[in-house]
């Protein structure tokens, strides 16, 4: 049986609509920013301190939006799976860089992403979902 990992992520969004995927040093494919849950850490403080470990990026957990919990293959780690709480975060055109354990980062349009390697994650869940929403009226 996999195993399980409990991560928290965010789907970073600019105002052009483009979002933020991150590829961590030594991994080939590219997802959102976030990480594992700390014993004793809600899911919403992990991401705000994943974001600031990974990026540079001080934020509160107030400017996060839950958009839902996810399950996917982890992408890194054979006989794994993920279980990801996944918040919203709009984030201005500030620059954002790379820090920590983070090799390289892309904003790509999710409507029309570039062909690259994703994470099950990114690629099958989070980016399908995120069409969806921004297609439905009122978003």
């Amino acid at each position: 049986m996999a195993k399980t990992i409990r991560i928290a992520a965010a789907l970073m969004l600019r105002l052009d609509g483009k979002t933020l995927l991150v590829r961590k040093r030594d991994t080939v494919a590219f997802m959102q920013p976030g990480g594992k849950i700390e014993p004793q850490e809600t899911a919403a403080a992990a991401v705000v301190r994943e974001l600031f470990e990974e990026l540079g990026l001080t934020i509160e957990t107030s400017d996060l939006t839950f958009i839902g919990r996810f399950q996917a293959p982890a992408a890194n780690e054979p006989d794994h799976t993920v279980i990801a709480d996944i918040f919203r975060l709009h984030v201005s055109d500030a620059e954002i860089g790379a820090t920590a354990e983070i090799e390289e980062i892309r904003w790509i349009s999710p409507q029309n992403p570039p062909d690259i390697v994703m994470a099950p994650l990114t690629e099958h869940y989070i980016l399908p979902f995120h069409r969806q929403y921004s297609l439905s009226p009122g978003n």
